[in-house]
């Protein structure tokens, strides 16, 4: 665990930073972009930062997407990315910015969040395979998860996920 670690929301300010935290934990620019090209769409609902010793060293963004139904757009929350700089991975700082996130979403009554990520690392924070399966994306099923954060918001949702431009779906 990293002491002296406080989260907050982004400010304009951070945006350099962030790029460098994005950059690092991914070891290119894509993800980096992606955050850039979701803030110029307006897509962002919300962009977290992991602060230690003043030095930001974890980031998480969640933004607005859609799930296409037969009787119209469901929306729901994007999680992607969430970054830690390799020097402070596997300390606990993305369990607390995706478990601070969803309380925000809770808090802003979200519904749904659906992750593309390890099968192995989201279901501890409650995101499944199972509950996504009734959505159609590009991604493989074990890799698309879902979290009601509205018990039964999703149990009649069956359609297509469309995420903001920016990600180029």
């Amino acid at each position: 665990m990293v002491d002296n670690m406080t989260l907050r929301r982004e400010h304009a300010e951070d945006h350099g930073a962030i790029r460098a935290v994005n950059e690092a934990a991914f070891g290119r620019p894509d993800e980096a972009d992606l955050v850039d090209q979701l803030r110029k769409e307006g897509a962002v609902l919300a962009s977290f930062v992991a602060e230690s010793d003043s030095e930001i060293v974890g980031h998480i963004l969640f933004s607005r997407m859609l799930i296409d139904t037969e009787s119209g757009l469901v929306p729901a929350a994007a999680l992607a990315p969430l970054a830690v700089v390799p020097g402070h991975q596997r300390l606990g700082v993305g369990g607390r910015l995706v478990r601070h996130g969803l309380d925000w979403l809770r808090g802003r009554e979200e519904q749904v969040v659906i992750v593309l990520g390890h099968p192995e690392y989201y279901p501890r924070f409650g995101f499944s395979s199972d509950r996504a399966r009734a959505l159609k994306s590009p991604f493989p099923a074990e890799a698309l998860m879902a979290l009601e954060l509205t018990p039964g918001a999703l149990d009649r949702v069956r359609g297509r996920v469309r995420y903001a431009n920016a990600f180029g779906l």
